[in-house]
């Protein structure tokens, strides 16, 4: 996907996005003679400027004028929308929302956002996955945001490294001994006894507690909107599974997505990492010579971390051409496009089953077949429970994982830390 909190730079050395500020220009700059201005507003990298998308939309509808604004961190993003969607007017007209964000709009937030179903939207569910489709729909069945992509999980993992350490190096034969997170951390011990110095397993234990507890169908919440962030078993094994990584010396106590973290992907800090989809690119961007040396396989368990929607704002003034142009971005046609120019997994079921995504290899981590090992992930991922702190508990479960990598917390203390920053997330 894109960068989000989970990846606050624009897909760097890869992916250039103009990093511009949300703005309070407003959304007047219609000429009264049926030209219209959309104004987009993304943040990180969604690839539309960047494989010509934008352009082509405008040579198609030359009527349409599309000023396009991004902001590299998602977690500066949002509350700037979230106060333009309480002000009588706003200056957007296309918005994008992170999966994180998803159930804030569609269980909080329903009366902001336009119902895409009265543009005609609801003849494109059997376009989406199920489970994609799902979660950016009201429980009265509301359509608040079209799917523009999602973050399969795999893992990617240096060859040369994992020869170094004795450990084999094919893709399928790794996949059928790390059939479990446990049996994963057991061959990352394996990779420790031999491994080559300064060179850790994985690289940080919260990034493997996010794709343990992407497999969950509940997470931080059960069906009826009820945190279950104390109890949920999943969350707790999720846990006790990063810590075993971080007290074993299995990571590379990193944070993730800072420049220390950037670096180690072409240093040989880490060996292997949980990789959703649009991570392939990532890597390509901070390792740059690379090519040969990584490799990805399927990982334990299906799981998925990240994907985005767009959306329309009530106070749009252009909610027609907007729908128009979310419709003709998120279409099949598009999605197999920035697939091949980005790596960008799509959300559409009908994009992945092209050969030109389904059947495609990367040569780069030695022609794994991604297209059918992302694919297959996001054919099997069940409808998960989302709830509207998704984003901001998933941080604070990631900060507490990181005190007892990098400040030798007791995990004990940093449980009950954590279930302290939590309660006051939530109030």
């Amino acid at each position: 996907m894109r960068i989000t909190r989970r990846m606050p730079t624009a897909l760097v050395g890869t992916l250039a996005v103009a990093a511009l500020s949300l703005c309070a220009c407003g959304s007047d700059s219609d000429d009264g003679g049926g030209n219209v201005t959309l104004n987009v507003q993304l943040f990180g990298s969604f690839g539309y400027k960047e494989s010509g998308l934008f352009d082509e939309y405008q040579k198609l509808h030359p009527n349409i004028s599309i000023k396009f604004t991004s902001v590299q961190q998602e977690s500066t993003y949002w509350p700037k929308i979230q106060s333009q969607l309480n002000a009588p007017t706003g200056v957007g007209d296309v918005y994008a929302a992170e999966v994180s964000r998803i159930a804030q709009v569609t269980q909080n937030q329903a009366d902001r956002w336009v119902d895409l179903k009265t543009f005609g939207a609801g003849d494109l569910e059997a376009d989406y996955y199920d489970w994609k489709w799902k979660a950016g729909t009201t429980a009265d069945g509301k359509i608040l945001g079209l799917g523009t992509d999602i973050g399969p999980l795999a893992i990617c993992y240096r060859k040369d490294l994992f020869a170094k350490a004795g450990l084999p190096t094919d893709r399928q034969e790794l996949a059928k001994s790390w059939t479990s997170w446990q049996a994963f951390l057991d061959l990352g011990k394996q990779y420790k006894a031999k491994a080559p110095r300064g060179s850790a397993f994985v690289d940080t234990a919260g990034g493997l507690y996010n794709a343990i507890l992407g497999s969950s169908i509940k997470q931080y919440y059960d069906e009826s909107g009820k945190p279950i962030h104390e109890t949920n078993p999943a969350i707790r094994d999720a846990w006790n599974l990063g810590v075993q990584a971080a007290q074993t010396g299995l990571t590379a106590r990193l944070k993730q997505f800072d420049e220390a973290w950037n670096k180690a992907f072409s240093s040989g800090s880490f060996a292997s990492i949980a990789c959703p989809s649009w991570m392939i690119s990532y890597i390509k961007g901070q390792d740059k010579n690379g090519s040969g040396k990584w490799d990805v396989a399927p990982g334990p368990g299906v799981g998925n971390w990240g994907g985005s929607y767009l959306g329309i704002p009530k106070n749009s003034r252009h909610q027609k051409e907007s729908y128009d142009l979310i419709r003709w971005l998120t279409a099949p046609d598009q999605q197999v496009r920035l697939f091949q120019d980005s790596g960008i997994f799509p959300a559409s079921k009908v994009a992945a089953s092209r050969p030109e995504v389904a059947d495609a290899k990367d040569p780069y981590f030695g022609d794994a077949p991604v297209g059918k090992i992302f694919g297959d992930v996001a054919q099997n991922l069940p409808v998960a429970v989302h709830g509207p702190r998704d984003g901001s508990i998933l941080d604070a479960f990631n900060n507490g994982l990181l005190s007892i990598e990098t400040q030798k917390t007791d995990p004990d203390k940093a449980w009950k830390d954590t279930m302290k920053n939590v309660e006051n997330l939530l109030g």
